[in-house]
């Protein structure tokens, strides 16, 4: 919090006669302090104004991230009454909300975890598109939330921020988990970034010479390209995708969650495919060329080879309900000798229990589970200390923030490892 803010703001940043009443406490204090997180991250930035935002997409939710303190942060907020201004969702819990004891985890981190999530539902935070929740996911727009094209939004999760700007076309930085929560209460965010549309020309044109074939090959071509992009924009030329073709959003949600993952990638173009890359030219006059002509090197970096997986996970990002029939359909009538976790967003999983995929699943031995992500949870606690996963981000995030080895590898080499166990 800025200690004595409004002066230097109004100086800085064109605020409206309703920001500037925000923020000179006339609607209270819990819209004040978002006011002053907002602006002073705008300042920050170098934003001369405040964009409103149709949606909001908050992290920091698991409670083993945010802890005690974040919790009593939280707190402070729904107590001095702020609700959220636009609609808003919120990231994966570490635990699924009503399965958590079959999960294994500990009744004081579940209590704590869903004081969390009752804390945000205080503030009006819920499901998008009409539906109740809070709905936990790293997916929002398979929950509602859907932007529109060239329409400004403030989301806070790498893999949600580059499908929210590359595949929908919608234009958000990556938010911070407070400022993520500011914009929610304030429905506004800095107009600086890739809120512009000059920043959003592509400055890394990507050849790829190599078959894709698999989901998890576009995961492995993000890993790659997101080592050498960085922060910069890639476009994508050589990619055997078409609109509306089976399976090319989630491909598509693969390869920016590898991007946003191992690089520092919000947004991606690729040709005749994107909505931006379909309205003209995004190539940046100055750019640098690279090419793909090899997948294995993306596979081997991300994993562990003596690893010996103790659990296989599909959904990171959060699965679609495409995503599971596939499981389904490789698991039918087979008998897994290893522990199978897929994690969804709750109505995505009511779906899949409709429409009989989750029974397929369980029949087999396999689990569907709702608003958790393994990569933010106490996963050796619950007796893993290897997990194998057809996603590059999910390897890479098992590593470096859940401190566990990882496997990387194909859905049905995934499949085929919890079938035999590995013998």
């Amino acid at each position: 919090m800025l200690p004595n803010p409004k002066p230097e703001i109004q100086n800085r940043i064109r605020l409206t006669a309703e920001e500037g009443a925000w923020l000179a406490g006339e609607a209270g204090p819990a819209i004040r302090r978002a006011m002053e997180i907002v602006a002073a991250l705008a300042q920050i930035y170098g934003a001369e104004r405040l964009t409103p935002v149709a949606s909001v997409q908050i992290s920091g939710v698991s409670y083993r991230n945010i802890g005690a303190a974040g919790l009593a942060f939280l707190r402070k907020w729904a107590d001095e009454g702020a609700s959220v201004r636009v609609p808003t969702t919120l990231n994966p819990a570490a635990m699924d909300l009503e399965a958590w004891a079959e999960q294994g985890f500990d009744p004081t981190f579940a209590t704590q975890q869903q004081a969390v999530i009752a804390a945000f539902a205080r503030m009006g935070v819920g499901g998008a598109g009409g539906e109740s929740g809070p709905f936990p996911t790293c997916t929002p727009y398979l929950v509602g939330n859907v932007p529109r094209l060239g329409e400004s939004v403030a989301w806070a999760e790498s893999s949600a921020v580059a499908y929210a700007n590359s595949v929908l076309g919608a234009r958000t930085n990556r938010e911070g988990g407070p400022g993520a929560i500011a914009a929610a209460l304030v429905g506004r965010t800095g107009a600086y970034g890739l809120h512009l549309a000059e920043n959003r020309r592509a400055t890394l044109h990507v050849r790829v010479r190599v078959a894709l074939r698999t989901i998890s090959d576009y995961s492995a071509l993000g890993a790659l390209v997101g080592q050498r992009a960085g922060s910069r924009i890639p476009y994508f030329e050589g990619l055997p995708l078409e609109r509306g073709a089976p399976l090319w959003e989630e491909n598509l949600k693969a390869l920016g969650a590898a991007l946003a993952a191992t690089g520092a990638v919000g947004v991606f173009h690729v040709a005749g495919v994107t909505p931006e890359a379909l309205a003209g030219p995004v190539l940046a006059p100055a750019h640098e060329t690279t090419t793909v002509a090899d997948l294995a090197p993306g596979y081997a970096a991300l994993t562990d080879a003596a690893a010996r997986p103790a659990l296989i996970w599909i959904g990171c990002p959060h699965a679609s309900l495409a995503e599971i029939a596939l499981v389904a359909e490789l698991v039918r009538g087979k008998r897994l000798r290893l522990p199978l976790w897929i994690t969804c967003a709750r109505p995505v999983k009511a779906a899949a229990v409709a429409q009989g995929l989750a029974g397929d699943i369980a029949a087999a031995g396999g689990r569907l589970y709702a608003d958790a992500c393994l990569a933010i949870a106490p996963v050796r606690d619950l007796g893993f200390a290897a997990v194998m996963t057809p996603s590059a981000k999910g390897a890479c995030y098992l590593r470096n923030l859940a401190g566990v080895s990882a496997r990387f590898g194909t859905l049905e080499e995934c499949i085929h490892m919890a079938v035999t166990g590995g013998e």
